[in-house]
Protein backbone atom coordinates (compact mmCIF):
# COMPACT_ATOMS: atom_id res chain seq x y z
CA UNK A 1 0.00 0.00 0.00
CA UNK A 2 1.49 3.54 -0.93
CA UNK A 3 1.77 5.02 3.08
CA UNK A 4 2.08 8.82 0.94
CA UNK A 5 -1.46 8.22 -0.66
CA UNK A 6 -4.48 10.32 0.37
CA UNK A 7 -7.08 8.32 1.86
CA UNK A 8 -10.11 9.23 -0.13
CA UNK A 9 -13.47 9.86 2.07
CA UNK A 10 -17.18 9.13 1.04
CA UNK A 11 -19.84 10.05 3.13
CA UNK A 12 -21.99 7.03 5.11
CA UNK A 13 -25.19 6.10 3.97
CA UNK A 14 -28.14 6.84 6.30
CA UNK A 15 -31.21 5.08 6.85
CA UNK A 16 -33.79 7.72 8.96
CA UNK A 17 -33.90 6.20 12.42
CA UNK A 18 -31.62 3.54 12.31
CA UNK A 19 -27.78 3.81 13.57
CA UNK A 20 -25.25 2.03 11.72
CA UNK A 21 -21.36 0.38 11.66
CA UNK A 22 -18.82 -0.89 9.93
CA UNK A 23 -17.27 -3.85 10.65
CA UNK A 24 -14.93 -6.44 9.21
CA UNK A 25 -14.38 -9.89 10.16
CA UNK A 26 -13.14 -11.77 7.23
CA UNK A 27 -14.92 -12.72 3.93
CA UNK A 28 -18.31 -10.29 4.34
CA UNK A 29 -20.49 -13.30 2.67
CA UNK A 30 -19.46 -14.61 6.32
CA UNK A 31 -20.52 -11.36 8.46
CA UNK A 32 -23.16 -10.58 6.23
CA UNK A 33 -24.92 -13.47 6.62
CA UNK A 34 -24.78 -13.47 10.31
CA UNK A 35 -25.80 -10.40 10.55
CA UNK A 36 -28.90 -10.59 8.76
CA UNK A 37 -30.43 -12.94 11.26
CA UNK A 38 -29.64 -10.68 13.96
CA UNK A 39 -33.32 -9.19 15.63
CA UNK A 40 -33.41 -5.55 15.13
CA UNK A 41 -31.14 -5.54 12.18
CA UNK A 42 -32.79 -4.04 9.00
CA UNK A 43 -30.20 -4.05 6.18
CA UNK A 44 -26.82 -5.19 5.90
CA UNK A 45 -24.57 -4.04 2.42
CA UNK A 46 -21.33 -5.46 1.65
CA UNK A 47 -18.69 -3.62 0.93
CA UNK A 48 -15.12 -2.47 1.11
CA UNK A 49 -13.60 0.05 3.25
CA UNK A 50 -10.72 1.35 4.56
CA UNK A 51 -8.18 1.94 1.85
CA UNK A 52 -6.82 4.14 -0.65
CA UNK A 53 -8.29 3.01 -4.13
CA UNK A 54 -11.26 4.85 -5.06
CA UNK A 55 -14.27 2.81 -6.07
CA UNK A 56 -12.27 -0.14 -6.10
CA UNK A 57 -13.18 -3.84 -7.37
CA UNK A 58 -13.53 -7.27 -5.91
CA UNK A 59 -10.60 -8.28 -7.87
CA UNK A 60 -8.14 -5.21 -6.95
CA UNK A 61 -9.61 -6.16 -3.65
CA UNK A 62 -7.81 -9.42 -3.84
CA UNK A 63 -4.54 -8.25 -4.60
CA UNK A 64 -4.40 -7.10 -0.73
CA UNK A 65 -2.58 -3.79 -2.05
CA UNK A 66 -5.72 -1.49 -1.88
CA UNK A 67 -5.64 -0.83 1.48
CA UNK A 68 -9.59 -1.85 2.13
CA UNK A 69 -10.80 -4.67 4.00
CA UNK A 70 -14.21 -6.68 3.04
CA UNK A 71 -16.67 -4.90 5.62
CA UNK A 72 -20.58 -5.28 5.75
CA UNK A 73 -22.65 -1.95 6.92
CA UNK A 74 -24.99 -2.93 9.09
CA UNK A 75 -27.79 -1.02 10.21
CA UNK A 76 -29.61 -1.52 13.14
CA UNK A 77 -32.28 -0.73 15.36
CA UNK A 78 -31.42 1.05 18.90
CA UNK A 79 -34.73 -0.05 20.25
CA UNK A 80 -34.17 -3.52 18.98
CA UNK A 81 -30.37 -4.27 19.48
CA UNK A 82 -27.52 -2.49 21.47
CA UNK A 83 -24.47 -1.74 20.20
CA UNK A 84 -22.97 -3.78 22.79
CA UNK A 85 -25.23 -6.67 21.36
CA UNK A 86 -23.81 -6.25 18.01
CA UNK A 87 -19.99 -6.00 18.92
CA UNK A 88 -20.40 -9.16 21.22
CA UNK A 89 -21.74 -11.06 18.12
CA UNK A 90 -19.28 -9.41 16.05
CA UNK A 91 -16.32 -10.43 18.05
CA UNK A 92 -17.70 -14.08 18.58
CA UNK A 93 -18.43 -15.53 15.19
CA UNK A 94 -14.95 -14.46 13.76
CA UNK A 95 -11.25 -14.39 14.95
CA UNK A 96 -10.42 -11.86 15.96
CA UNK A 97 -6.91 -12.84 16.91
CA UNK A 98 -4.85 -13.37 13.73
CA UNK A 99 -3.66 -10.23 11.96
CA UNK A 100 -4.81 -10.28 8.27
CA UNK A 101 -6.27 -13.74 7.86
CA UNK A 102 -10.03 -15.88 8.68
CA UNK A 103 -9.21 -19.62 8.05
CA UNK A 104 -7.81 -19.75 4.54
CA UNK A 105 -8.52 -16.34 3.54
CA UNK A 106 -5.44 -14.53 3.95
CA UNK A 107 -4.54 -10.99 3.48
CA UNK A 108 -4.92 -7.86 4.91
CA UNK A 109 -8.77 -7.37 2.83
CA UNK A 110 -9.79 -9.97 5.37
CA UNK A 111 -8.68 -8.06 8.68
CA UNK A 112 -10.52 -7.85 11.70
CA UNK A 113 -11.64 -4.02 11.91
CA UNK A 114 -14.56 -1.82 13.23
CA UNK A 115 -14.97 1.56 11.85
CA UNK A 116 -17.03 3.63 14.15
CA UNK A 117 -18.94 6.69 12.83
CA UNK A 118 -18.89 8.10 15.94
CA UNK A 119 -17.20 8.56 19.18
CA UNK A 120 -20.08 6.83 21.41
CA UNK A 121 -18.89 3.42 18.83
CA UNK A 122 -15.02 4.04 19.28
CA UNK A 123 -15.62 4.13 23.31
CA UNK A 124 -18.08 0.99 23.18
CA UNK A 125 -14.89 -0.89 20.20
CA UNK A 126 -12.68 -0.19 22.62
CA UNK A 127 -14.06 -0.87 26.03
CA UNK A 128 -15.24 -4.00 24.70
CA UNK A 129 -12.06 -5.66 23.09
CA UNK A 130 -10.40 -4.21 26.21
CA UNK A 131 -12.23 -6.11 28.55
CA UNK A 132 -12.43 -9.13 26.33
CA UNK A 133 -8.87 -9.18 26.67
CA UNK A 134 -7.82 -8.56 29.90
CA UNK A 135 -10.66 -11.63 30.38
CA UNK A 136 -8.85 -13.82 28.30
CA UNK A 137 -11.74 -15.00 26.40
CA UNK A 138 -9.41 -15.68 23.39
CA UNK A 139 -6.07 -18.03 23.44
CA UNK A 140 -4.45 -14.62 21.93
CA UNK A 141 -5.00 -10.61 22.37
CA UNK A 142 -7.68 -9.24 19.96
CA UNK A 143 -5.89 -7.23 16.64
CA UNK A 144 -8.96 -5.77 15.83
CA UNK A 145 -8.71 -2.87 14.07
CA UNK A 146 -10.41 -0.19 15.60
CA UNK A 147 -10.39 2.89 13.19
CA UNK A 148 -12.22 6.20 12.15
CA UNK A 149 -14.64 5.43 9.44
CA UNK A 150 -13.25 7.31 6.09
CA UNK A 151 -14.59 5.46 3.25
CA UNK A 152 -17.28 2.94 2.31
CA UNK A 153 -17.73 1.08 -1.24
CA UNK A 154 -20.64 -0.93 -2.08
CA UNK A 155 -19.58 -4.27 -3.06
CA UNK A 156 -20.65 -5.45 -6.67
CA UNK A 157 -24.41 -6.75 -6.72
CA UNK A 158 -23.24 -10.27 -6.95
CA UNK A 159 -21.62 -9.98 -3.45
CA UNK A 160 -24.84 -8.47 -2.10
CA UNK A 161 -27.01 -11.25 -0.07
CA UNK A 162 -24.42 -13.72 -0.84
CA UNK A 163 -25.02 -16.64 1.52
CA UNK A 164 -28.88 -16.32 1.20
CA UNK A 165 -29.11 -16.92 -2.55
CA UNK A 166 -25.97 -19.40 -2.91
CA UNK A 167 -26.24 -21.52 0.11
CA UNK A 168 -25.57 -24.70 -1.48
CA UNK A 169 -21.81 -23.32 -2.96
CA UNK A 170 -19.16 -25.50 -1.54
CA UNK A 171 -17.83 -22.36 0.06
CA UNK A 172 -21.05 -21.10 1.78
CA UNK A 173 -21.29 -24.88 3.02
CA UNK A 174 -17.77 -25.00 4.43
CA UNK A 175 -16.95 -21.72 5.76
CA UNK A 176 -20.22 -19.50 6.02
CA UNK A 177 -22.83 -21.98 7.25
CA UNK A 178 -20.80 -23.32 9.94
CA UNK A 179 -20.95 -19.65 11.17
CA UNK A 180 -24.59 -19.03 11.06
CA UNK A 181 -24.28 -22.58 13.15
CA UNK A 182 -21.96 -20.36 15.71
CA UNK A 183 -24.87 -17.74 15.60
CA UNK A 184 -27.23 -20.04 16.25
CA UNK A 185 -25.98 -21.99 19.24
CA UNK A 186 -24.76 -19.21 20.70
CA UNK A 187 -27.37 -15.91 20.23
CA UNK A 188 -30.66 -17.64 19.36
CA UNK A 189 -32.35 -15.25 21.75
CA UNK A 190 -31.26 -12.46 19.36
CA UNK A 191 -32.30 -14.24 16.05
CA UNK A 192 -34.69 -13.07 14.00
CA UNK A 193 -37.86 -15.35 14.60
CA UNK A 194 -38.74 -17.03 11.02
Amino acid sequence: MENDKQIPTTPAATIPGLESIILGGGCFWCTEAVFQRLEGVEKVLSGYAGGITENPTYRQICTGTTGHAEVIQVFFNLQKISLEQLLEVFWATHDPTTLNRQGADVGPQYRSAVFYLNEKQKETAERIKKELNEAQVFDSSIVTEISAFTNFYPAENYHQDYYNLNGMQPYCQFVVRPKVEKLKKYFADRMKKA
